[in-house]
C-alpha cells in the first residue's frame, strides 16, 4: 500500500493523543516525546510537529523552550473560561442550527441522551453529551464555529474526566430532555437559556484534579449536577 499523506497521519495522531489526554491516560505536564511518538506511528518527525501545533491550538498541550511538548495543566479560572466560551458558541450555533432541525435530528439527539443515561462509566456518559451537542449544532451548517465547539468540548470532556472520574455516578440529565422538548415547541429562546446553563455548570462548581476523596459527591460533582438540572438515578 502507498504511504498515507502526512497530513492523514498528523490527523490520526492528533486525535490519538487527544483522546489519550483527554480520557486522563496521559497526565498533566507529562512530557510527549517526539521520537517514541514517531516510532509508534511509523512516521518522521514532520507530522508528530504538525500534530503537537494543532494540540497546542486546542489548548491541550504546550511548547516549552528547551523543555519540549508537554501535556497542558489547567487551572480553575481556566475551566470556568471554557465554560463561559462554550456556552456563548453553542447558543450562537443553536440559533442558526434551529431552522434546519427535523424529527429525525432530534430523536437522535433523544437517543443520545438515552445512552448517556445507560452509561457504564464517566467516559461513555461524556461521549453520549458529546454526541447530543454535536447533534443539535451540527445543521448550522458554520465549519469554524463548529469546529471551536468541538475544541472547546475536548477541553471541558478532559476537565471532567481528569477531576471527576472517581467519583462519577450515571446522571439522568433533564436539561437535554428540556432543551429537545423547547425545540420541538418551536421555543427557540428556551432551548438556548437551557443550553448556555447547562454549558456552565461545570464552571461554578469544578472539583480540583488531585483533589481528596473527602470531597463527596455531594460536594463535588453531584452540587454541580444539581446546579445544572440533573438528578442521579
Amino acid at each position: 500500500m502507498p504511504p498515507r499523506p502526512a497530513e492523514t497521519i498528523a490527523l490520526r495522531i492528533t486525535r490519538t493523543l487527544a483522546e489519550r489526554i483527554v480520557a486522563g491516560g496521559i497526565e498533566p505536564g507529562a512530557k510527549l516525546r517526539q521520537d517514541a511518538i514517531a516510532e509508534e506511528f511509523g512516521t518522521s518527525h514532520v507530522p508528530v510537529r504538525e500534530a503537537f501545533r494543532r494540540l497546542e491550538a486546542q489548548g491541550l498541550v504546550v511548547s516549552e523552550p528547551r523543555r519540549g511538548v508537554r501535556v497542558a495543566r489547567f487551572t480553575l479560572e481556566e475551566v470556568k473560561e471554557v465554560a463561559e466560551m462554550r456556552a456563548a458558541l453553542e447558543v450562537l450555533a443553536l440559533r442558526h442550527a434551529a431552522p434546519h432541525l427535523t424529527r429525525a435530528i432530534l430523536d437522535a439527539a433523544e437517543n443520545a441522551t438515552r445512552a448517556g443515561d445507560r452509561a457504564g462509566d464517566m467516559q461513555a456518559w461524556e461521549e453520549a453529551n458529546r454526541a447530543f451537542h454535536r447533534l443539535i449544532l451540527a445543521p448550522c451548517a458554520m465549519p469554524r464555529l463548529l469546529a471551536a465547539i468541538d475544541d472547546l468540548h475536548a477541553a471541558s470532556a478532559r476537565f471532567l474526566l481528569t477531576g471527576w472520574r472517581a467519583e462519577w455516578e450515571a446522571p439522568t440529565d433533564r436539561d437535554h430532555r428540556a432543551i429537545l422538548a423547547a425545540l420541538r415547541a418551536g421555543d427557540l429562546d428556551t432551548a438556548v437559556a437551557v443550553l448556555a446553563r447547562h454549558v456552565q455548570w461545570i464552571g461554578h462548581t469544578p472539583r480540583p484534579a488531585g483533589a481528596s476523596r473527602s470531597m463527596s459527591s455531594r460536594s463535588g460533582i453531584a452540587s454541580a449536577a444539581d446546579s445544572a438540572g440533573k438528578t442521579k438515578e
